[in-house]
């Protein structure tokens, strides 16, 4: 199965539960991890997982901390998104990304980059800005 783009479900049941917390200063620490187009991401994906985790020069295993902008609401959605985060020296191939829980391993969201992303010196992830309409975490 193909990466699969989504919100994943026991992101959503764990943020009801009360188990989320994007705020600054939290014990929660976010990260994300790059993967393969054959890695078995979807809605279903419980937690990190290391099958189809991508390796090469500059990666390391369980990827990289995220840092939250602070949770906003706007016309009725509230929204959150992260900086941007560059793996710096980068040799590797990567077709999408899992952001998790990191302190509970939690799953949040599957990102599909909609096809190979090949870095021989950088690589880059870029999240879009934090409004109503483009943060990468929004509900309506």
């Amino acid at each position: 199965m193909a990466l699969s783009q989504t919100l994943c479900t026991v992101f959503k049941t764990n943020l009801l539960s009360g188990l989320e917390d994007f705020n600054t200063g939290t014990i929660y620490t976010y990260k994300v991890a790059l993967y393969t187009v054959t890695a078995p991401l979807n809605a279903d994906t419980l937690a990190y997982t290391t099958d189809g985790e991508i390796t090469g020069t500059g990666y390391v295993a369980g990827g990289k901390v995220l840092a939250p902008t602070v949770p906003a609401s706007s016309s009725g959605t509230a929204y959150v998104t992260f900086a941007n985060v560059t793996w710096d020296p980068a040799q590797f191939t990567a077709s999408g990304a899992l952001i998790y829980n990191s302190t509970t391993g939690a799953a949040v969201a599957v990102l599909n980059f909609g096809g190979d992303k090949t870095a021989t010196l950088t690589f880059q992830i870029q999240f879009p800005t934090a409004t109503a309409t483009t943060a990468i975490i929004r509900f309506s």
